[in-house]
């Protein structure tokens, strides 16, 4: 299983996939990343764990948001046809509420700061 070194919000990954799955690997790395920069651009440094999950929040929310268009879409162009439209399916994101969140964040910028400190330490 190949390792693939993935570069997300300024930090770099080692991730494995299936052979021949490199490509969509770093594809999906880089739409991952551009979200990842957006956030730093507005927010500025923030832990690891945060960036991942409101970047890709903004990833699954772009992604509900084509396949909203794409349904509407499919549905006008059946109706052009004469045809009858395909069966909506709901779809339901999970909210993750903000305690956990800022939690997770807490716990993420300890980890952070304790990683820190052991580096600085083994520099030393």
């Amino acid at each position: 299983m190949p390792e693939v070194k993935i570069e997300i919000g300024g930090r770099a990954f080692e991730v494995a996939c299936q052979a021949g799955e490199e490509p969509f690997l770093h594809s999906a790395a880089k739409m991952l990343d551009e979200e990842a920069a957006v956030l730093a651009a507005q927010i500025g440094r923030i832990p690891e764990a945060r960036m991942l999950l409101m970047a890709g929040l903004m990833l699954a929310d772009k992604t509900a948001n084509l396949q909203d268009r794409l349904a509407q879409a499919e549905a006008d162009l059946a109706e052009l046809r004469g045809t009858p439209a395909p069966e909506a399916q709901r779809v339901e994101v999970p909210v993750v509420p903000d305690a956990v969140i800022d939690t997770l964040a807490e716990i993420a910028a300890r980890a952070e700061a304790l990683a820190d400190t052991f580096d600085r330490a083994e520099a030393s």
